[in-house]
């Protein structure tokens, strides 16, 4: 009996291959999502600590110097922060996209896993009728055998 061969193994590998790669590109954008939204965090946690700072330092009462400075400082972080949420949108956008072509990598993979899993089933239920047509065949001529007194 021949064993089971799937006709497209090559391309179930292949496209494993690709769902791999795809899934490692998203992890790698899921990271650098965080890394960039973290630093987000970071930024604004750091603003809302020198405004609650300048409010302190406003009730006891300050130079005009100082007040000067924190607005510069004030206004720097604002812009670090623009820049930062728009680069937290292109990663997200990003990981999204990378999220969809797993999704369909996935699909497709499932695909042909199914695709294979009949195509065994049907190759299983075809040798085993062939084993049953053998088996009667055997059965026919050994009581044909016994009939005729071999």
């Amino acid at each position: 009996m021949k064993s089971y061969h799937y006709r497209f193994d090559k391309v179930l590998t292949y496209r494993e291959q690709e769902k791999n790669e795809t899934e490692s590109a998203y992890k790698e954008s899921v990271e650098s999502f965080e890394k960039i939204a973290t630093q987000l965090y970071d930024l604004l946690k750091k603003k809302e600590d020198i405004l609650v700072e300048q409010q302190k330092k406003m009730a006891i009462g300050f130079s005009v110097n100082e007040i000067h400075h924190y607005a510069r400082f004030i206004q720097s972080i604002e812009a670090k922060i623009h820049s930062v949420q728009q680069q937290v949108i292109q990663a997200r956008s990003k990981m999204s996209w990378y999220e969809e072509r797993l999704l369909e990598k996935t699909i497709e993979v499932k695909k042909y896993e199914k695709m294979r899993e009949k195509d065994q089933d049907a190759y299983q239920e075809e040798m085993e009728h062939k084993e049953a047509e053998r088996l009667d065949e055997l059965s026919t001529l050994k009581f044909r055998k016994k009939e005729n007194g071999w």
